[in-house]
């Protein structure tokens, strides 16, 4: 099935900037959701941004305006992060809905969740 493989974490300074990505592998797939969640040390894993099949986003409302996310749908998602802040240090996870082949398997319903990366916000 699909495979997700994150990158772009690691530590910066407060006020600075990251970029994460997941790639999407393993087959031909047509996501009707992507996004990022993120799950802090002794919290519960929350949605951070979201890209849906209407090319439409959405945003927690503690990184409107911080972050943006893109992705094709397909292949790749990705978490541009501005103006980091130390509350948005956690471990970030990629996630995705859909359907597609792999291994000449049809899958109706996909979801699958990258291993995680990590994101230190810290002077």
């Amino acid at each position: 099935q699909v495979q997700l493989v994150e990158s772009g974490g690691g530590l910066v300074q407060p006020g600075g900037s990251l970029r994460l990505s997941c790639a999407a592998s393993g087959g031909d797939f047509s996501f009707s959701e992507m996004g990022w969640y993120r799950q802090a040390p002794g919290k519960q894993r929350e949605a951070v941004a979201i890209l849906t099949g209407a090319r439409t986003t959405k945003y927690a409302d503690s990184v409107k305006g911080r972050f943006t996310i893109s992705g094709d749908l397909a292949k790749m998602v990705s978490l541009q992060m501005n103006n980091l802040k130390p509350e948005d240090t956690a471990v970030y996870y990629c996630h995705v809905e859909g359907s597609g082949v792999s291994d000449s398997v049809y899958y109706r319903e996909l979801e699958e969740w990258g291993q995680g990366t990590l994101v230190t916000v810290s002077p």
